[in-house]
């Protein structure tokens, strides 16, 4: 299994991140991509991936901290991503629910890190809450631009009829504990349409725990329950799933 979008730089981890990361290989765990959400953290996913061979970075600024995003914090994020073990801009979008920054701000920022990937020949991993129509646009656009650039969608949360817009791109979704919750019927919906082809697991940790350990810290080796709910869903096998998601994150990300 691999847990395709997490966050073990996360104070949550803080009293036992060795010996759960050192444990993730037991728990059937393969590969786990950390990801930035500023400047810090996107400066401790890599140093993490380069103190554990079974991490992998992504570096980028969260819109929650795109006022914050100058150039000099690009130049950083340059020099960080010459790192081999960096493997995508993220995670980087749009999210209308806090607002914690500006849109028009959100949306400049947003379109600068797609430039500054492109630039650099990675893909990129998309965080967008409340504003599922402006960020397929600039996606759109992107795409229309860079038509080779691999997008991930993480905690896909629009419709199932947004979904097979962004197939149509060839993007990727991912999908995590959300999934499982009772009420959470268009995860579930679109759990059922997205093509496996096009589908990552994540975990999201220490967030989004998922049924039955929901309020619970997460932790990467909770992903099992995640395929699991998406099998069941789709009326397959488990393995199938994990086997065929595994295979897209290798792929999506290039390792």
């Amino acid at each position: 299994m691999i847990d395709s979008h997490a966050h073990l730089d996360d104070p949550k981890f803080d009293l036992d991140r060795d010996s759960l990361i050192n444990n993730l290989e037991k728990h059937g765990i393969e590969y786990v991509f950390n990801i930035g959400a500023d400047i810090v953290s996107s400066r401790n996913s890599v140093d993490l991936a380069d103190k554990y061979e079974n991490i992998y970075a992504v570096v980028g600024i969260h819109p929650h901290d795109a006022s914050s995003y100058d150039d000099e914090i690009e130049k950083e994020l340059i020099e960080l991503a010459k790192n081999k073990k960096v493997v995508a801009i993220g995670e980087i979008g749009l999210d209308y629910y806090y607002d914690n920054s500006p849109r028009d701000i959100q949306r400049e920022v947003f379109e600068k890190q797609i430039e500054l990937a492109a630039k650099l020949n990675l893909p990129i991993v998309i965080h967008s809450r409340d504003a599922h129509k402006d960020t397929f646009d600039i996606l759109k656009e992107a795409h229309e631009k860079y038509p080779d650039m691999k997008v991930i969608i993480h905690c896909y949360s629009s419709s199932v009829e947004m979904m097979r817009e962004y197939m149509k791109l060839g993007f990727y979704i991912a999908l995590g504990g959300a999934v499982t919750f009772k009420n959470s019927v268009t995860p579930k919906e679109v759990a059922k349409e997205v093509p496996l082809e096009r589908l990552l697991l994540e975990t999201d940790s220490p967030y989004m725990a998922p049924v039955p350990l929901r309020g619970k810290r997460n932790e990467p080796m909770f992903i099992k329950y995640v395929a699991e709910e998406i099998a069941s869903l789709r009326g397959i096998n488990a393995e199938e799933v994990i086997d065929k998601t595994s295979k897209n994150t290798k792929e999506f990300y290039g390792i």
